[in-house]
């Protein structure tokens, strides 16, 4: 069941990445980031308050556990990492093809894979290696194609961005996999709910204090020096509340996958990569972005290797 939810989430992170990427065209990146975390916060502050104050949520999914500042600490700590990854991701995607992004951003599971079998011990059957293997060398090659868009991954500060991002990323999926796990099991068995609900309250709460320096005139004096990631114009476009509904949907499912038995971060993680052919298929259709035809060898060897990683997990 665990394996599914993870191709579901997949999916729909394809389609966060792609509304991700038309709200961010000539847009300003703190402010679609802000609107954002105030959306998903929107959608869970009235799951926190009807658990908290009715019965009306009692052992249904929806339901979001109490915590006091012992558990909400840690929900503190993964707010830090995810908003951190979000900074960096935002930017770099504004600023190139939505088609090299999705490469770069592949690379976590590849992370996750080596934290999680350093850190919780997991082992791989020869078909989930082979699919790892398979989605590892697709993912190499998508990166080499950004070379032909005369993309100079040494010396553009953006892709380093995504690379931030993308380490960022996978230092997350290790950390919900410890928050999620059993205490047996060396997590910290926390309510899944809990976690998505107020890690996006805690990060919308951030990104205000970010937004009133980024944008209003009277806090800038206490900005000093060049400004790394400069604020443009902000306007309104109708992708931006869909970035927070298709990426909450995602997460509750990916959370959901991590709290079922026998579930394993490397792999929900490789597959929620997947993510790369929706995106692909919008930067095509949407974005009309190039060297289409050399990239859909690549996004073969994806799909192949999430069918070995599916058949290696039943």
């Amino acid at each position: 069941m665990w394996l599914i939810l993870a191709f579901i989430s997949a999916a729909l992170l394809g389609f966060y990445d792609s509304f991700k990427k038309e709200a961010l065209r000539d847009n300003a990146v703190i402010t679609v980031l802000f609107l954002n975390t105030l959306f998903c916060s929107v959608i869970f502050i009235p799951l926190i308050l009807l658990s908290h104050y009715t019965n009306v949520l009692n052992g249904s999914v929806l339901h979001v556990a109490d915590g006091g500042w012992e558990v909400q600490k840690y929900v503190v700590l993964k707010s830090c990492i995810v908003l951190s990854s979000w900074i960096f991701g935002y930017f770099g995607m504004k600023h190139l093809p939505l088609t090299i992004v999705g490469p770069i951003n592949a690379t976590r599971p590849v992370m996750v894979l080596v934290g999680a079998l350093i850190v919780f011990g997991e082992v791989l059957n020869l078909y989930q290696w082979i699919g790892v293997a398979l989605a590892v060398t697709s993912f190499f090659m998508l990166s080499r194609s950004g070379r032909r868009e005369g993309i100079d991954f040494r010396h553009n500060k953006w892709i380093f961005c995504i690379v931030i991002a993308a380490v960022l990323g996978a230092v997350s999926g290790l950390y919900d996999k410890y928050l999620m796990a059993k205490p047996e099991n060396g997590g910290l068995g926390l309510d899944r709910m809990l976690v998505q609900g107020w890690y996006n309250i805690y990060q919308m709460l951030m990104m205000a204090v970010v937004l009133l320096f980024a944008v209003f005139k009277p806090l800038s004096r206490f900005r000093k020096g060049k400004v790394l990631f400069p604020q443009t114009a902000f306007h309104w476009d109708w992708a931006i509340p869909w970035i927070s509904v298709f990426l909450s949907a995602a997460d509750f499912i990916y959370f959901y996958a991590l709290s079922l038995p026998g579930a394993m971060i490397s792999i929900v993680s490789m597959i929620r990569r997947g993510s790369v052919i929706v995106s692909f298929l919008f930067g095509a259709a949407i974005f009309h972005e190039k060297n289409l035809k050399a990239k859909v060898v690549d996004l073969i060897l994806v799909l192949l290797g999430m069918v070995f990683l599916y058949i290696g997990s039943k």
